[in-house]
């Protein structure tokens, strides 16, 4: 098995994931907390539950669950994260991570390069542009044929070695820093694109129709 689907509670792209989950994108679903309504929303149902389920507010019945206390020291999500890398899977496809509130969108952002860093491939599914992770050394690739907008942030004090290729704005061994926008708002002109670092971790988000390895 090499792809696991998290849920989690924020805001779903149910048309999306229905999309993949036809397609057979993945081989494993866990919800996390009140993320098992939204896989339920869709007519599928997860191969695991795990949380606290006060956002739920019930417990499921009809799928193996894993019940954590209120009062813990970890998110809903990164009890999921942490299940779905103990069960050895390499590709880690996030819904239900950004938007709604803005404290939770950043916690799972950096908690998603955490897992990242781990050697997890990480891809954050919101409800029009994905979020995808590059940790030095190392290189994303976007196909020809799109246009829209790709955003590069560092999230650490500094990424070394970045560069970026068939965007409108070229970058050649620059140096990001999580205290500057020199990333944002970049577009793609229809080319095959590509952001590469030497040292760092990068968080890239771009349009939703470049999902293209299924």
């Amino acid at each position: 098995m090499d792809t696991c689907a998290l849920v989690a509670a924020s805001d779903f792209n149910s048309q999306q994931f229905a999309k993949m989950q036809d397609a057979g994108a993945f081989d494993y679903v866990i919800a996390a907390d009140a993320g098992y309504a939204h896989v339920r929303s869709v007519g599928a149902t997860p191969n695991l539950a795990v949380g606290d389920f006060d956002s739920l507010g019930f417990v499921p019945a009809d799928c193996p669950i894993e019940e954590f206390p209120v009062h813990k020291d970890m998110s809903d999500l990164e009890i999921a994260l942490g299940r779905a890398a103990e069960l050895g899977f390499k590709r880690i496809v996030v819904f239900g991570a950004l938007g709604g509130r803005l404290d939770h969108t950043i916690a799972n952002m950096q908690l998603l390069a955490r897992f990242a860093e781990e050697g997890l491939e990480t891809i954050v599914v919101g409800l029009d542009s994905v979020m995808g992770y590059v940790v030095g050394p190392g290189l994303l690739q976007l196909p020809s044929g799109h246009t829209g907008t790709v955003s590069v942030f560092s999230l650490c004090a500094e990424s070394q070695g970045v560069t970026e290729e068939g965007l409108e704005y070229g970058l050649e061994d620059a140096s990001l820093s999580n205290r500057t926008t020199l990333g944002l708002s970049n577009e793609l002109i229809g080319k095959p694109a590509s952001i590469a670092v030497r040292k760092g971790t990068l968080a890239v988000f771009y349009p939703l129709d470049c999902l293209h390895w299924l």
